[in-house]
């Protein structure tokens, strides 16, 4: 009997893995516009519109919660806004300009979200609170953010296959990966 329920267990192993791991994520109407706006923006620049990720939007709306909750924004401050608090389920990390803890952001993805493919974010803010259009027109004027929109510089050769989208008060977040997500479909939040 014991054996049965081995071989039973070791069969079933491979179809538990292949079951995709769905996040449960909807879009406000502004995330929802910043997804299209950014879209529209690749259009007008004769490139493909980047499909639509649960997986990265749950990211998004994670890392702008966190960033509103508990980062303190100063241009001069030693972690910039892709670092993430102690204060969630997931590894903290101060993302310096050197770039040396880059991998602590290109891994949130997958362990938060379980999207099995490094993740790469551009972050805005305004004190104001962020909007769709302002964090676009942010990026479009940024020579560090407006060639992962387009991919231009460092990103010509890549071709995204998943975007994600978060606003929460002063931040919006976008995050893009080069693996496309089963759970493509924009659901909005009723």
């Amino acid at each position: 009997m014991l054996h049965l329920l081995f071989t039973m267990l070791i069969a079933l192993a491979p179809v538990a893995e292949e079951q995709p791991n769905n996040v449960d994520v909807c879009l406000s109407t502004d995330e929802a516009k910043l997804y299209t706006i950014i879209n529209d923006y690749r259009k007008s620049k004769k490139l493909k519109p980047i499909p639509y990720s649960a997986k990265l939007s749950m990211v998004a709306q994670v890392h702008a919660k966190d960033l509103a909750d508990n980062y303190d924004f100063d241009p001069n401050n030693k972690c910039n806004p892709h670092s993430w608090s102690k204060k969630g389920e997931w590894s903290s990390c101060c993302y310096t300009n050197d770039h040396k803890k880059a991998q602590c952001m290109w891994d949130k993805p997958m362990e938060i979200a379980g999207y099995n493919s490094p993740g790469y974010e551009i972050a805005y803010y305004s004190s104001a609170g962020a909007n769709a259009e302002e964090g676009l027109e942010g990026w479009q004027k940024s020579p560090a953010h407006n060639p992962l929109l387009i991919n231009t510089s460092i990103w010509k050769d890549i071709e995204w296959q998943a975007v994600g989208v978060g606003i929460y008060k002063e931040y919006a977040v976008v995050w893009f990966g080069q693996m496309a997500d089963e759970q493509n479909n924009v659901v909005t939040c009723k």
